[in-house]
This record gives structure tokens, sequence and C-alpha cells, in this order.
């Protein structure tokens, strides 16, 4: 079989856009390539930092009706550009054992906080209270790349205590439920609507070792209600309108009193301020403010007095 790669270079803060549009049509997940590591680095596993700019790539067999796909490809490319200008991908056919290499040599070691992320062919070096995951690629997002990952599990790392019950709302690949595991929550619930994220999502719980204690749902906030349970922190990666109608829809009664809440997946200025409107209308009081390039996270706790925190 041959196979068609798909590069494109592009800010960090666009990837997870690229790769949704990607995802529709590569079957074996997105590769983020960081870029060549430094010549004189010996230890070239050593976790690292994502740049600003990286190539998103993807793979698509050349079987069936592939030419159309790569037509709707490029057609979601110019609808994006419209809205965020970066340059036109790159093509490029390969072979099956090309392929096999390719795909795989994109991958490397990152590290955000405590969390050291990798995929299962890498090796990580780790020091005293490092907190590895193992995240192989999929059809479904989070890999520690994009600014509001990065943000949401720096917060798991601020907020989390050993034993807290999680709510993940959009889990995706499960990258920040299994990092609530790892950093000691006693129980995590992650849920998605899209049943591909929730495979790949149990796929991940389980290469991590953390099954005992993650339980993966498909459903949305309806189907968080149902469980009966009252959490000490809830995270949703999402989006602004997405966040704004789990606040109309009283999700601050899924937190216990004096628990928190951790969102993302939006801009700095007018979403933001929906976003902050929304929470303090349901009653929580935002105390927490993480910001990297133009995304934002913010932190808020229910029934209690709680400073904001730029």
């Amino acid at each position: 079989m041959r196979w068609l790669e798909i590069s494109v270079r592009v800010p960090t803060e666009l990837a997870d856009n690229i790769a949704e549009i990607l995802s529709r049509y590569a079957p074996n997940g997105i590769a983020y390539d960081y870029g060549p590591v430094e010549a004189d680095d010996a230890d070239w596993e050593r976790p690292r930092r994502p740049p600003p700019v990286l190539t998103v790539r993807a793979y698509l067999p050349m079987v069936g009706d592939w030419e159309t796909a790569r037509q709707r490809i490029e057609e979601g490319f110019w609808h994006l550009r419209q809205i965020l200008p970066f340059p036109p991908p790159q093509f490029r056919e390969l072979d099956e054992t090309s392929w096999e290499e390719a795909w795989k040599a994109h991958y490397d070691v990152l590290r955000v906080g405590p969390f050291v992320i990798k995929p299962s062919w890498r090796t990580a070096r780790l020091e005293p209270g490092d907190l590895l995951i193992e995240l192989d690629p999929g059809m479904a997002f989070g890999t520690g790349t994009h600014p509001t990952t990065r943000m949401c599990l720096q917060a798991l790392a601020e907020w989390l205590r050993p034993g807290d019950r999680i709510l993940d709302l959009g889990t995706g690949s499960g990258i920040l439920a299994i990092a609530a595991a790892r950093r000691g929550a006693g129980r995590v619930w992650a849920l998605d609507i899209d049943p591909v994220a929730v495979q790949v999502a149990r796929e991940n719980v389980e290469r991590n070792g953390v099954a005992d204690r993650v339980e993966v749902i498909q459903g949305s906030l309806e189907e968080a209600r149902a469980l009966g349970e009252q959490f000490d922190g809830i995270v949703a990666n999402i989006v602004a309108p997405v966040i704004g109608r789990f606040c109309e829809q009283g999700i601050a009664h899924l937190l216990r009193p004096g628990g928190w809440i951790v969102v993302s997946g939006f801009f700095q200025g007018e979403q933001e301020g929906t976003v902050r409107q929304a929470l303090e209308a349901a009653g929580l009081t935002v105390a927490r403010r993480w910001a990297e390039e133009s995304w934002v996270a913010l932190g808020a706790r229910r029934g209690m007095e709680a400073r904001y925190a730029p």
C-alpha cells in the first residue's frame, strides 16, 4: 500500500485545529513534529517543552476514493485559513516501509510540569517526582502539545489533592484523566460524546495501568449527573459555548462545597469574559487564571470566598 503524507507547519496553538481536520480522513492518528534535536544534546530523549511552531502530520492511505479525501482536507484548510492564516500543506507519497518509520519518527517525549508524556516506543529518563504518561497517537485529541491541554495539566498539578474524586468532561485521548490518577486522585470519571475518543481513552487508561481508578464513559453532563456523585474537582477542556451551557445546566451542583473546576479551550478577551460571567452566574468564584499565548484557563471554586489570582 502507498500512503500520502500531509504536513502543515503552524503555530502551536493551531495544532489541534489542523489535527481535527486531518483526523476525519487519517485512520492512524496525527503526528506532531517538534523539530530536530540539537546536535550537541547527547540525551536526545530528555523531556522538553514544545516550541512555538511545529509541524502537524497525517498519513492518508491511497486506496479507494482517497483523492476526494485529499480535496476535502484542502477545503477544510482553506476555510480555516480565512480565520487564522497558516502556510499551505505539503504532500509526499510513501510506500509501506517508509510510512511505518515516518509516522513514529515525529513523536517525542514532552514535559508539562511534573508530567512526562511519551509514546510507547520512546524511552524517557525520569527524575524524582516525575509522573509518567504513556500516550500513543490515535484519532482523539489531547497530547500535551496544545496550550489548553498544558494549562489543564498545570492546574491538576497545582490543585488536585491525593484522594480527590475527579470528573473529566470531554476527555479526548484521556490525558487529563490519566494525569489526575497519576497525581493521586482516588477516582476519576472521564466522559466524551465521541465513541472514537472513548475507545482511545480506554486504551490509554489501560496502557497506563490506571483502569482501577479511571472509568471512561460515553456521554456528557447528563451522564455525569446520572452518576450521583459530588466531585472534588472537575476539568473541562472544551470550548466557550459548551462551558457556558454546562454552567446554565447546573455543573456547579456536581461539586462538593469548596470543590473546584478548571475550564479551558477559549481565547483571552471576549471569550474569557463570557466564560468568567458564566462561572460567576453559576455561583462559582474565579480563583485562578492561567494564560499561554492567546489561550486561557480559569479555575473557580464553589461555596467559599476565593481571592482572584492572576
